[in-house]
């Protein structure tokens, strides 16, 4: 099992920027892919991105890439979601997850969420 806290959401102006952090704990944290996925009102949920454990390898997807960026800090078992130029359609419920069977089922493990409200 793995227990994820997600913190740092609110309401920000368009252009403006937060850092969500996910703070994770449980057995064999390392074996999984961390990421962050979101879901806006009547959206499906989408997938944002993605970093490992050991390389940091990150993945993003088309519609954050160069303003979103993903960080960890093993020490800490927190990952960062670093969010710059936010625009309103990045409106949603953000939740950080883990993996080890890929994203397109929404990760293995969730966290309950943090609402990002970016205002125009």
């Amino acid at each position: 099992q793995v227990q994820l806290v997600e913190s740092g959401g609110g309401v920000v102006q368009a252009g403006g920027s937060l850092r969500l952090s996910c703070a994770a704990s449980g057995r064999s944290l390392s074996s999984y892919a961390m990421g962050w996925l979101r879901q806006a009102p009547g959206k499906e949920r989408e997938f944002v991105g993605s970093i490992t454990w050991g390389g940091g390898s990150t993945y993003y997807s088309d519609s954050v890439k160069g303003r979103f960026t993903i960080s960890k800090d093993n020490a800490k078992a927190t990952v960062y979601l670093q969010m710059n130029s936010l625009k309103p359609e990045d409106t949603a419920v953000y939740y950080c997850a883990a993996t080890q069977r890929g994203w397109s089922a929404g990760g293995d493990f969730r966290g309950l969420g943090t609402q990002v409200t970016v205002s125009s």
